[in-house]
């Protein structure tokens, strides 16, 4: 388990930076501040989202399989709603990448109620029902989860933290003001990649322990 956690928590941080790297260019090469990210930035927008999330559902699972009996039912949770969030999410960007711009749909004005990221359309709704209804869910149980002191500490506070912002995002519904949405994003795409860090490094460092006693108890007092 310590391998998964070490692998999909480095994972979720080196993809995520890609996609922070992407969006900011996509952002600065946009012709004007009310049109959509335009292609190849859009394009390989979408294929980091589908990559990123399937890592944190891995480490969500390590998570669980290092979690004490007591904690289990909380990372079970974590697990469950990671897993939607996975493949809600994962649902809606492939449709967008491979449809959007088939001919079959484009070419109908109803298209962009239903594929566009502008409020109201399907893809926006779903969206935000995957990353601010159930990942919020999944990072409070998993910050529920993680038990212990020091940087373990920092870790579920930051875990705490990135979901109660992309819950607080869920606001700019009602509202109707997708730019609360940016409150989310900051706990999704910012302040969770960091807790997936320092929970990757908390792997190692477990194991490395592990290790380290094996090797005590093989060679003896």
């Amino acid at each position: 388990m310590q391998r998964l956690g070490v692998g999909a928590g480095t994972a979720v941080v080196l993809l995520s930076l890609a996609y922070a790297t992407v969006l900011s260019i996509g952002l600065l090469t946009l012709p004007s501040p009310d049109r959509q990210i335009q292609d190849p930035w859009f394009t390989l927008m979408e294929m980091l989202i589908i990559a990123i999330t399937p890592a944190m559902v891995a480490l969500t699972a390590a998570l669980y399989g290092s979690a004490s009996p007591e904690r289990k039912s909380y990372a079970l949770a974590s697990l469950a709603f990671m897993s939607m969030t996975a493949v809600v999410s994962c649902s809606v960007h492939f449709a967008v990448l491979t449809l959007s711009h088939n001919p079959a749909f484009a070419g109908h004005e109803w298209a962009r109620l239903v594929f566009s990221f502008e409020w109201p359309s399907v893809a926006y709704a779903l969206d935000i029902l995957a990353w601010d209804v159930l990942f919020p869910l999944a990072a409070l149980f998993a910050g529920a989860t993680v038990q212990g002191g020091g940087l373990a500490i920092a870790v579920r506070r930051l875990l705490l933290v990135s979901g109660a912002l992309a819950l607080i995002g869920l606001a700019g519904v009602p509202l109707a003001n997708m730019q609360v949405r940016n409150i989310g994003i900051i706990g999704y795409a910012v302040v969770f990649p960091i807790a997936a860090g320092l929970l990757a490094y908390l792997f190692r460092r477990t194991g490395s322990e592990v290790k380290h006693q094996q090797v005590r108890g093989t060679n003896g007092p």
